[in-house]
């Protein structure tokens, strides 16, 4: 049975660094309501120091940068956001299943070990829906929270 407390727990989740640009780079319309359950405290989000230095490599692309600039955005403010709303864990042990993208990884082994909500649009993650739900996890290919 639930109780109130249980409805007021954050649901826990792990983000790839396309949804996070979708999130604080690109303000994807679609990222709204994620972005919003990260701020209200509604969202968990579980990462790792390998995925912030992911996100610090992309920020530096050219496509990045002139979407930055364009915005007057630093990219250190994007990271500090990473470092505001991620809550750190050490890197997981390997999942059961490989991705065919050795990058994305890191993101499937983390959601496989903690039983939480992948969201990622990457083509080579959405193709392991199947395998990933027999691991406990739910892929999100959209930046809805639902």
């Amino acid at each position: 049975m639930s109780t109130a407390a249980d409805a007021q727990d954050p649901v826990r989740r792990v983000l790839d660094t396309n949804i996070v640009l979708d999130l604080w780079v690109f303000d994807e319309p679609k990222a709204t309501a994620l972005r919003l359950s990260l701020e209200t405290g509604s969202t968990l989000w579980l990462a790792t120091a390998a995925m912030r230095e992911e996100l610090a490599r992309v920020l530096a692309y050219p496509q990045i940068v002139k979407r930055l600039t364009t915005r007057a955005l630093p990219a250190d403010t994007v990271l500090a956001h990473f470092d505001q709303h991620a809550q750190l864990h050490p890197d997981a042990p390997k999942a059961q299943y490989a991705c065919k993208d050795a990058d994305d990884q890191k993101f499937i082994d983390l959601a496989v070990a903690h039983s939480v909500a992948l969201h990622s649009k990457d083509a080579q993650v959405l193709c392991m829906k199947k395998r990933l739900e027999r691991c406990g996890v739910a892929l999100n290919p959209v930046t809805t929270p639902a």
